[in-house]
Formats: C-alpha cells, structure tokens, sequence
C-alpha cells in the first residue's frame, strides 16, 4: 500500500543518519512521536490515529508505541477518571495493569475484543477475587477509552460479568456466630488476633482501615475515621466490648494493632496474618468475611438502610438493600412457617384473616 502524497495532516518522513526511513507526528510545535509500525500497514494508520488524538502532556520521548495498551494504559493513568478514584482502588488496578503492560503491553488497544477480555478473565478462573480485580480495572480502562478518551468506538468489556466467589454466592464467606464463638475460644481476651477479630466486627471497617484504626481517630467515646476506599467518614461509638479488648491488648502509639515486632500493620500483611489466625482457630473465614457478618448482624437486628450505610461508608443503598432484602425475607419466612402446619395444629398465635378478607369467620 503506498502512501499518499502529499502526507497526512502532522505525519512527517525523515531518513536517519544510517539511511533508515522513519515516520513521525509532530503537531505544530509538540514532541515529536514515532510511528514504529511497518510503513503502509493497516498498524500504521492505527498509531497515527492513536498519535494525533493524544493528549501531549501524556507523550514521553522515549514512551510507549501510540496504540498499544501500554500507551493507552499511560493515557489513562493521567486522566481525570483516574485521579478520582480512590487511593485503594488505584493501588488495586495499578497491580493489575502492570501485569498486563509486562505480558501484553505492545499490542494494540484494537486488537482487544470481548473475547480478548473474557480470555483474561477465564485465565485467573481459579481465583475469582483475582479475576474479578482485572475485570474491574479493564471495564475502568476501556470505560474511559470508549468515553472521554476517545480512543475505541466500541468498549469490548459490556455484558462481560464478574465470577462468583468460591465461599459463597456473594463472594467471601460470611461468619456464623458459632464461628465467632470458635474463634473467641481460641483467640483469648489480650491476644492480638482476638483485638484484630473485634475491631473488624465492632466496628464494620474494611481490612485497610481497621489496620490504622488508633487512638487519633477515637474522641470522648467517638470513632471516626475516613475509610480509605470511598473517602467517606464513618463515625460511630466505641461499643463495650472494643473497649474491653483495647484495654486488655498491647497496642502501638499510631495503630491498635502492630506486628510481633510493634510496628503498624501493611493491609496486605495484615489479611495475610488474620487468615492464618483464622486458619488455627479453624474458621473458614477472612477479614472481609467479618465485616459481612457485621452487617448481617446489624440488619437482622433492625438496622434500617440508612443506617447501614452511614455505619458501613456506602456512597450508595445497594449493598444496604442487598442485607435489608436478607434479613427481612429470614423475618417473614420465620413468621409464615407456622403457615404450613395443618390448621388444627397451628400456633394459637397464627395470624388469622381480617375481616373482609378472604372467607368469613362464620365459614372458617
């Protein structure tokens, strides 16, 4: 295919000092960004495109080739979509694109399909947390390449879903009491792992947040922290039993809880060392796994919606009505098994029809 004449708009020709024929575009007085793809390909056009929509606060000298994911990955990266994110969530998917770039960083954005996407998805089956994690910052990433990017016309990750957990439905295992009770027998008052226990379920925080609760963020009986996902701030009362287990336990001077060796915890670490104290106490459960037994609990006690979002840092009612649903359907089944017994035998308690509704009482 050879290419036309005169060139396109910014697209320059230049030979090097060793005779090689190179192309580049440049717009106006901006960098200059090579076009490495084989001179008249279907490619080269794709990185001129790519050249010229993007942003020149983005492009490096010496960056990768306009195009790839890398590149697009970059672009992203510098986004405003990205800088709204929060800290745990750019962390997260910083992880994950980085795996990307090292293994298929040089290919094209275009070339990524749905299939390309559930391909990935299917390659971490065997972890679905995993899984699930490359999802979200794919469905992050092209959401954004297929919007305010522009960089893709069609967005490959749509109707593409999330795996379900391997404990449960909803992904990690929620405590029972009688687990809650097991590990309370073999993690004492005064341990630092029944501490770790009893700030996840007193309090509702997230694995992260629970690992830098401290003394700074508990005011005349008052907690009150800004959870590091949602940025929102939770405040809620030292319950007695918290108190109870802070006051029995070594703790650090920033952090309830610290290391063998005094120091706070990482959040990785922290997970990695409650899932072996869980392991010990055999509980099938994770840190994760409290927080949700929490929040069954609240709900089935009465907690409202409202409620549980202010106590859980919920920007939106959609998990609050997912434990609400949960425990108002475990309330109404309680009341309508005597329902199923034969008349004769029923609790004297059953509820009966009102008047009006249904046979009258004279034909009953």
């Amino acid at each position: 295919m050879n290419m036309p004449r005169p060139l396109p708009p910014s697209l320059h020709r230049e030979r090097t000092r060793h005779g090689q024929v190179v192309y580049y575009v440049r717009r106006k007085h901006g960098p200059r960004i090579r076009i490495r793809a084989e001179f008249g390909a279907p490619e080269f056009f794709e990185e001129y495109r790519a050249a010229l929509t993007a942003d020149p606060a983005t492009i490096a000298t010496k960056g990768p080739r306009p195009g790839t994911i890398e590149w697009a990955i970059k672009c992203y990266m510098a986004s405003s979509a990205w800088a709204s994110l929060s800290v745990a969530t750019r962390g997260a998917r910083d992880c994950v694109f980085r795996q990307i770039v090292a293994t298929s960083g040089d290919k094209m954005l275009s070339q990524v399909s749905q299939r390309t996407i559930i391909g990935g998805r299917e390659k971490r089956a065997k972890t679905p947390h995993s899984a699930n994690n490359y999802l979200k910052a794919m469905r992050g990433l092209f959401g954004w390449a297929s919007g305010d990017g522009g960089l893709v016309k069609v967005n490959p990750t749509l109707g593409v879903k999330l795996l379900k957990g391997a404990n449960d439905a909803d992904g990690f295992h929620t405590w029972t009491e009688a687990e809650v009770a097991r590990f309370e027998e073999a993690w004492p008052l005064g341990t630092r792992e029944r501490l770790a226990l009893d700030i996840l379920l007193y309090t509702g925080l997230r694995r992260g947040d629970a690992a830098r609760l401290g003394r700074q963020h508990v005011c005349d009986g008052l907690i009150s922290i800004r959870t590091e996902k949602t940025g929102e701030v939770v405040s809620l009362p030292m319950l007695e039993p918290l108190a109870r287990s802070i006051a029995a336990t070594k703790t650090g001077d920033l952090t309830f809880l610290i290391t063998e060796r005094g120091a706070p915890f990482a959040k990785e670490s922290f997970g990695n060392w409650f899932k072996k104290a869980c392991v010990k106490a055999k509980v099938p459960g994770t840190a994760h796994g409290l927080r949700k037994a929490g929040a069954t609990r609240a709900a089935e006690n009465g907690a409202t919606e409202r409620e549980l979002m202010a106590l859980f840092g919920w920007n939106t009612g959609k998990m609050a009505v997912h434990y609400t649903k949960a425990a108002s359907q475990k309330r109404l089944a309680q009341e309508a098994a005597q329902l199923l017994l034969p008349q004769r035998t029923q609790n004297k308690t059953a509820r009966t029809s009102r008047p009006g509704a249904g046979a009258s009482a004279k034909n009953r």
